[in-house]
């Protein structure tokens, strides 16, 4: 098999699973802390049990989180080397800052947190639990800087032989545009995951009438609170990133819109079924001036489309096919839209219900709450799809093509490739099931009773 499809594979398995672990971990990382940080100002001992009960799960999801991100680590150096010699100058320091800084700062404030219940005050144990949640927010920042250096290359300088990029202004990549559209999307990301998440386990309390219904009528009223606002800066965040994207990767909105023509008003597609090979529409459903609208603010404003943006770029990079895979862009994009709009609606009536304390849902309702959990882990993964599948062919912006960034043949056989990722498959599968066992059998036990919850976490 081809060296190349099987290294984007195996890196497109281990990205995705580990980023199963990451908005979870950001989103209860605050969350965990809002609720303590309600503990030291009130000293009511529920949000003390709480505080812990959600803390553990952050802790297992924490820890499983760590080890996929290592084997991400590896897939630089085993299978795209060309990628890291090309760019290595600029990619490592990022990379190098969120270890040394962001992540031990977070796991050092993070056993202070599990072992310090005993041991500090109030406000100051509360503090350590807002390091960990503020660093693993600056964790996803610096790995956000190195990708972002991918989708739009800024700051740096091409060696004198133009064999590889090297970084000349670390300013320049640290206030890269597209960090700063990127970042809040994850962020909200991660909020929004973490509070159905929340959500999800505070309801099946409820309708199994558990011991602590008081405790966990607040959990889902902090959840309901968490997923509205999550959802809603996703949602803004979103919208901020298209219009960058417009400036900086035409292409891929063109792709996630199955755009072919440039248009102005621009028509946004509801459902197309499209002809690739031949750039047409088979069949189409389109909503006249909304892509403008989502683009300039405006129902008016051109959005460029792949015949034309295939022209242009064949005029700046030469000869070549630049067309990004144009059903995956536009089918992830629809279920990341979709799983959002649907978070929206049952944030909206979940809100409805507990804002008048009210805890009684139609069955519907309920069994809809209860699996909502699913749906930003489909976003967050189909969200990321796009983000990388709509760069293509580019593995790194208009400087480097994935097809020259992975490791050579003669170096790495698809033999060698297929035994590590068969290797991965079976390590991730046994840490997927330890991770579900765990977090559910710590979601069903509870919360711990009020007389033994001291320094247990």
């Amino acid at each position: 098999m081809d060296v190349l499809l099987l290294a984007r594979l195996q890196f497109a398995l281990t990205s995705v699973f580990h980023f199963f672990f990451v908005p979870l971990t950001l989103g209860l990382s605050l969350f965990v802390a809002i609720l303590e940080t309600a503990y030291a100002r009130t000293g009511n001992e529920t949000y003390k049990r709480l505080t812990k009960f959600w803390g553990n799960i952050f802790l297992i999801n924490f820890a499983v989180g760590v080890v996929t991100g290592i084997v991400m680590e590896f897939q630089f150096g085993l299978n795209w080397s060309e990628y890291s010699r090309f760019v290595g100058d600029i990619f490592g320091v990022p990379l190098a800052i969120e270890a040394l800084l962001a992540f031990f700062l977070e796991s050092t404030f993070l056993g202070i947190w599990v072992f310090g219940w005993d041991k500090l005050s109030k406000p100051l144990h509360a503090a350590t639990i807002w390091i960990v949640a503020i660093a693993s927010n600056l964790s996803a920042l610096w790995i956000l800087v190195a990708n972002s250096f991918m989708q739009s290359p800024v700051g740096y300088r091409m060696s004198e032989d133009g064999s590889r990029a090297e970084m000349v202004d670390f300013w320049a990549l640290l206030f890269n545009p597209h960090v700063w559209v990127q970042f809040p999307h994850v962020v909200a990301g991660g909020l929004t995951t973490g509070a159905f998440v929340i959500v999800a386990i505070s309801i099946w309390h409820l309708l199994k009438k558990t011991p602590d219904q008081e405790a966990f009528r607040i959990s889902l009223k902090f959840g309901a609170i968490y997923a509205f606002v999550g959802t809603m800066l996703v949602i803004l965040a979103g919208h901020t990133q298209m219009q960058e994207l417009l400036k900086t990767q035409p292409m891929k909105v063109a792709a996630a819109e199955a755009l072919w023509e440039s248009e102005d008003p621009a028509s946004m597609s509801l459902f197309t079924i499209g002809n690739e090979e031949e750039l047409r529409d088979v069949f189409a459903i389109k909503v006249p001036g909304l892509l403008s609208f989502l683009a300039y603010n405006k129902f008016e404003g051109e959005v460029r489309g792949i015949k034309e943006l295939q022209t242009e770029y064949e005029e700046t990079y030469g000869p070549g096919d630049y067309i990004p895979p144009v059903a995956i862009s536009y089918w992830s994009f629809r279920m990341m839209v979709g799983a959002g709009t649907l978070m929206l609606g049952i944030a909206v009536l979940l809100l409805f219900y507990v804002l008048r304390n009210r805890y009684e849902f139609p069955s519907w309702a309920s069994k809809l709450m209860l699996w909502s959990f699913l749906l930003p882990y489909l976003a967050n993964s189909t969200g990321w799809i796009l983000a990388e599948i709509g760069r293509q062919p580019w593995i790194v912006f208009g400087l480097l093509k994935t097809e020259d960034a992975v490791t050579p043949a003669s170096v790495v056989s698809s033999g060698e490739i297929i035994f590590s990722m068969a290797a991965f498959l079976g390590i991730y599968a046994l840490l997927a099931v330890t991770d579900i066992f765990l977090i559910r059998k710590s979601a069903i036990a509870g919360l711990a009773p009020a007389e033994s919850t001291e320094g247990r976490v």
